[in-house]
Formats: structure tokens, C-alpha cells, sequence
């Protein structure tokens, strides 16, 4: 099978990850792009270079498009460039042009432009910095007001200037998201998912993805969504393009809890779990699965490792029946140790994934195609377990070391993130020997970095 990427961006999450995944199964063909021409924190994509990638591609059974590297330059892009209108549509339509002669199936995501609840311009306009909490207050009060039938104008002491840029930019998105539906009614998209990411209650995004939503069943577009989250996306397109109706059972370690909603996200986990395996094309069975899926959640909130909140940790012993695959959401940002002590006295025989990076959504996306990958490939006879082992090891380094132990030392060390990641070298490698013996694989040189010089993502590389 040939499958084509336009990654979110150049992060390991975005690019490396999907790289190291498919490389489980032999069969599976994919082409991305050179890295350098992706974008990152403070660039965005070559775009130009992007679609001469895609033009010289040979047919593919699926091409799966991140939309907002096409139109913006990526999803950072999306919120800061200054392009019109006009400019972005002449772009994407340069791209569909292209792309319907190059794949069988389309499977495409946009994202509905975020609203950050924080004072951080990091990957926003500069304006957020000073403006960020109060424009996402406006407008969650703006469309609860709405939604609630109240016709008082909320006050506000934001600079106009400002308010009418961020309105202007929103409206332009929103304007392109809608042209994306006109697609989808023509049959251009196989599929195509609208993402919202860092959700609130109420909120201009929110009163978007409504009216998209609306559009949709208007339209009866049965292969248009909107789903939470967005890193995931990519890896829930990729499962629905493989997958033969995999069989997963669903097991939550807090049977209780499953109502509660995730950080980050405005679902339950448990609807967070059902709407990516219905993304993926999964069915569940209860009785007879090809998977067990554990999903170690949150007993009363869940944890961020970001934060520095570390809660509920795991007390108590898991039945891990085999075949399982472990999505690790008890903290947002990284894994459970105590969970990871029981993982490390398994056969990794009967492991068909693990994972437990950033929102609950972007881990059980991710740990869906670990296992889909596993389980056609060892059917397949195409498997290849030394591939498999570096993904283990890699999330193991990434998910449990460094996001659970080193970052928060690296963190407070800023802005040398760098020169704090070599002092901690020794700490990785000495964690690293614990998992190559789990897992008996041993790469000769293991190599670290922050390629976006900041410490929320790393990047490990295996020889």
C-alpha cells in the first residue's frame, strides 16, 4: 500500500512519529515531504515545495493532507500569517488541482482556529502575550450569551485595533473552512475532519464548529467530522485508510470515572475513546477482540505533567489481557510511572502499543495505529519487530523519561533548554539501558534534541 503525508508541521510528533509507526509493517509504502520544507515555531512551510512534492509523487492508494500546511503554511501559520483571503484560496486551489490526480482517496483535516486561555504569544500573534486570557473570556461570554438568548454586549477593554485584527483573521479561516464543505459536497475529500483543539465550554470555536456541524447534516455529508484534538488527526486517517475492521475491547481501569472529561478537550474520555476508534474505522467487541485496549484513566481529574499536577497515580494491579495496546491518560503530558513499573514486567510479545504523549486524544489516536499497523502485519506476514521495538523505545524515552522525569528539570532552566537537555544526557541513557532490556533492542547511539528550542517536545533519534 502507498500512502502519501502533508504533515501538521516538522515536530517528531508530526513527522517522525507516523514515519516510525508505518515502518512496523512492511507492506506499507509512505512518502512525505523533506522536513525542511515543513514548518515550525518561528517558520512556516515551503509551500510551493509542497505541492512540487505532491505533483511528482507516483499514484497512491491515500493521500492525507494536513489543509493547513496547503493554505497557511501550517497550524501555527494559521493564526499569525497575514495572507488574504484570496491569496490562501488561489493556494489550495492550486493543490486540489493537483491533488485528484495523484491518490485514489483523499483524507484531509483543518483545523477551526483555537482559543488559548493564556497570556503566552509562543504560537499565537504577538498580541497574546498581553491580550490572550481576555480574548478568549470575551469570547466564551460573547457566545454563551448567545447560546443562552441574552442580548447584553460584553464589555470589554481590548484595543479595537486588535480585537478586529483577531476577528478578521478568525472570519478568514472560517471563510476557507466553508469552501472545504463545497469540496466535500462535490466528492473531492474520501474524508475530511474538522479538528478543534484546547476546548472550552462556549467560545467563537465552538460557535463555529456548531454551525459546520449544522452544515454537514444539512448537506448530508456523511464523510465530514469535526472532532476534538488535532496532532492526532493525521494517525486516525491513516488507521481509517488501512484498517479492516479491527476488533478493539475498550478497558477503563477506573470503570467510574469515564464520564469525566480530559484536559484540554470539552468531551468525556469515554466519548473521547469512541470517537477515535469510530474515526480509525474499529468496531468494538467486548467478547472476542483482536485487541484489548487498556486505557489507564483519571480516577477524580486528570494530572498535567506540564503543570507540575501529578494525580491519582496508578495504586493498583492491572489484568493485562493479551493482545493489548495501553493508552496512558491518567496525566495529560506524559506517562504514569507506576503504570510504566507494571508495563516493565510484561512479555512484550503480547504489547501492541503503548503511548501517553500530550492530550488524551493525541495518545489514544496515536496507541489506535500502533496496534492497527501490529496486528495487519503480523497477519500479513509483513511485520517487522525491529521497527517495533525503536517505536517502543522512542515513546518510552519521550512519554516516560523525559516528559515524566528530565523535563521539568530542563524546563526551569530557561531559555538554555539546550544546555539543560546535555546536562541531563547521562539520566536518559541510564534510563534508556531499563527499557533496551525490556524491550532487547540496543541502539548503538541514541541522540537528543529540542528542535523547536523549547522544552515541551524532543527529539530522539536511534542508530
Amino acid at each position: 500500500m502507498k500512502i502519501a503525508l502533508i504533515p501538521i508541521d516538522n515536530r517528531p510528533i508530526c513527522y517522525d512519529l507516523i514515519s516510525d509507526i508505518l515502518s512496523v509493517d512492511n507492506n506499507i509504502e509512505l512518502f512525505m515531504p523533506d522536513i525542511k520544507f515543513l514548518g515550525g515555531l518561528k517558520h512556516h512551510s515551503d509551500t510551493e515545495n509542497i505541492l512540487s512534492f505532491i505533483e511528482n509523487l507516483p499514484r497512491v492508494d491515500s493521500l492525507i493532507v494536513c489543509l493547513d500546511t496547503i493554505a497557511y503554511g501550517g497550524l501555527i501559520s494559521s493564526r499569525r500569517t497575514i495572507d488574504s483571503f484570496d491569496e490562501i484560496k488561489k493556494r489550495i486551489e492550486k493543490f486540489k488541482q493537483i491533488a485528484q490526480k495523484k491518490a485514489e482517496k483523499i483524507l484531509a483535516f483543518s483545523s477551526i482556529m483555537r482559543i488559548s486561555n493564556n497570556n503566552i504569544n509562543e504560537e499565537e500573534k504577538i498580541y497574546w502575550s498581553e491580550f490572550g486570557k481576555k480574548i478568549f473570556s470575551w469570547s466564551y461570554e460573547t457566545h454563551k450569551n448567545e447560546s443562552l438568548g441574552l442580548n447584553n454586549k460584553i464589555k470589554t477593554d481590548i484595543p479595537s485595533e486588535i480585537l478586529n485584527d483577531y476577528l478578521n483573521t478568525r472570519k478568514r479561516n472560517f471563510k476557507i473552512n466553508q469552501l472545504y464543505l463545497k469540496w466535500a459536497k462535490e466528492g473531492f475529500f474520501d474524508t475530511l475532519i474538522f479538528s478543534k483543539d484546547d476546548c472550552a465550554e462556549f467560545g467563537l470555536n465552538i460557535k463555529e464548529a456548531n454551525f459546520l456541524d449544522n452544515e454537514i447534516k444539512k448537506l448530508n455529508l456523511n464523510n465530514v467530522k469535526i472532532k476534538t484534538g488535532a496532532d492526532e488527526i493525521p494517525l486516525g486517517l491513516i488507521s481509517r485508510t488501512i484498517n479492516k475492521n479491527i476488533k478493539f475491547n475498550p478497558i477503563f481501569i477506573e470503570e467510574n470515572s469515564v464520564n469525566l472529561i480530559s484536559k484540554y478537550e470539552d468531551i468525556s474520555i469515554k466519548n473521547c475513546i469512541l470517537g477515535q476508534i469510530e474515526l480509525s474505522k474499529s468496531l468494538i467487541d467486548t467478547n472476542n477482540p483482536d485487541v484489548n485496549l487498556i486505557i489507564n484513566n483519571f480516577k477524580t481529574e486528570q494530572g498535567d505533567l506540564v503543570l507540575g499536577s501529578v494525580v491519582n497515580t496508578l495504586n493498583k494491579k492491572i489484568d493485562f489481557k493479551p493482545p493489548f495496546a495501553i493508552a496512558d491518560v491518567n496525566n495529560a503530558n506524559g506517562s504514569d510511572e507506576n503504570l510504566i513499573k507494571q508495563i516493565l514486567n510484561l512479555k512484550t510479545d503480547n504489547l501492541y502499543g503503548y503511548c501517553g504523549y500530550n492530550t488524551s486524544a493525541n495518545t489514544i489516536g496515536c496507541v489506535l495505529l500502533i496496534a492497527i499497523v501490529k496486528f495487519l502485519a503480523l497477519k500479513n506476514n509483513s511485520y517487522n519487530d525491529l521497527a517495533f521495538k525503536k517505536l517502543m523505545f522512542i515513546r518510552l524515552m519521550d512519554d516516560w523519561v523525559y516528559q515524566a522525569i528530565v523535563r521539568k528539570y530542563v524546563r526551569e532552566n530557561a531559555p538554555d533548554f539546550k544546555k539543560a537537555l546535555i546536562e541531563k544526557t547521562n539520566e536518559l541513557n541510564n534510563y534508556s539501558k531499563i527499557i533496551s532490556k525490556f524491550l532487547n533492542y540496543f541502539p548503538k547511539e541514541i541522540n537528543y534534541s529540542l528542535p523547536w528550542d523549547r522544552s515541551f517536545e524532543i527529539r530522539i533519534k536511534t542508530k
